[in-house]
């Protein structure tokens, strides 16, 4: 049996008319940017987030950029994040002019861990570096444990901005949704998320009136009105017909999350008492989307090419901690600076999870891990 890590054409075969009937009135009119699609998308999201507002913008790395940028986030400030996320997230930071530190992961649930916050903001602070936000990560559509990182942001007068590029609809402690709980959250649709468009896009959800209108120019050059700039701006805006792809693919995204919660009960269940496999499971306090369906096992790398020549696609997220990557060097972290997310890099395993999955597959690429880790 071959077992792909991700089907994209299923969905879209099935939505086919009801994408392409979306997409022609953007043809037959012209209407490619803004226009009744963005607007409607936005209000829908909106909703959908239980935010105030929704801005539609060209990325998950846009919406991340301008949210720092519309949080007064300036050269100098220092903004901690995990990491165990996407470049993306840090990407942002470092292109307001901010200086990015890392703070180390959960063992268990692999999230930002509270209490290592906290010492890394009090070293910090120690050391008279102006630390300014924090960026907690919704990672493999997990909730962030945020009611003690809420109270760490508080004593310490900190901005929080959620990064729930991988957790759209997640909610935490039955409450509010992931991206929704702080003043901004970010999301990306690019094509492999729970809400993934056909190319690439994103939205920035708000509570906050004056930060919505600051991304709002942001994402169109700094445009108040047509040709009118109140500030230097991006050209970061969601075109139409992306909007109008994920107007019809919203309406199916929570019966697409709750295949994914099914799937990753059927995976839990099968995976239970088998040794030598850790379960990466929601936390206690999470609602979870299962963006990912992540395992750790020794000798990660020999499992997965087992499993590769099982039939069975897999992935990694992330293999080497963001600490560790060439690109921040500059930045002065070295191995064994972040214990906990290292040793996860070196054991994590991203099975097939996509609401299309079938039992007889979820079977059989268990029956297949255990057989790679005998």
């Amino acid at each position: 049996m071959n077992v792909p890590f991700l089907d994209l054409k299923t969905p879209h075969g099935r939505l086919k008319k009801a994408l392409l009937d979306a997409i022609e009135p953007a043809l037959l009119n012209a209407q490619f940017i803004g226009g009744e699609n963005v607007s409607g998308f936005e209000s829908e999201f909106a909703a959908f987030c239980e935010s105030p507002h929704a801005i539609a913008v060209n990325s998950g790395t846009d919406a991340l950029r301008f949210a720092f940028l519309a949080a007064g986030i300036k050269p100098g400030d220092v903004v901690i994040t995990v990491p165990n996320t996407f470049i993306a997230t840090t990407e942002a930071i470092s292109q307001v002019g901010a200086e990015i530190a890392f703070t180390d992961t959960d063992k268990k649930n692999h999230q930002m861990d509270p209490v290592r916050l906290e010492q890394t903001v009090l070293k910090l602070k120690q050391e008279n570096r102006p630390v300014r936000a924090v960026v907690p990560v919704h990672l493999f559509g997990h909730c962030a444990d945020m009611d003690p990182i809420f109270e760490i942001a508080k004593k310490h007068d900190l901005l929080v901005i959620e990064d729930a590029c991988q957790a759209h609809g997640a909610v935490y402690k039955g409450g509010k949704k992931a991206g929704a709980m702080a003043a901004v959250g970010c999301y990306s649709f690019y094509p492999g998320k729970n809400l993934g468009a056909c190319g690439e896009g994103g939205a920035v959800v708000t509570s906050d009136a004056d930060m919505d209108r600051i991304v709002r120019m942001l994402r169109d050059h700094g445009q108040s009105k047509k040709y009118i700039h109140e500030i230097e701006g991006y050209n970061g805006r969601l075109d139409a017909i992306q909007a109008a792809i994920l107007r019809i693919k919203l309406k199916h995204l929570g019966e697409w999350n709750a295949a994914r919660r099914k799937n990753a009960k059927l995976y839990d269940q099968l995976f239970e008492g088998v040794k030598g496999v850790t379960v990466v499971k929601e936390p206690s306090w999470s609602a979870s989307v299962y963006h990912l369906y992540v395992i750790k096992v020794a000798h990660r790398d020999e499992v997965m090419k087992k499993l590769s020549d099982k039939g069975v696609a897999t992935a990694l997220h992330y293999p080497i901690p963001l600490h560790l990557q060439d690109a921040y060097k500059g930045l002065g972290y070295k191995k064994g600076d972040f214990p906990v997310s290292e040793k996860q890099a070196e054991e994590i395993l991203s099975l097939p999870m996509f609401p299309e999955l079938t039992e007889e597959q979820i079977r059989y690429v268990v029956a297949s891990v255990k057989e790679a880790i005998a």
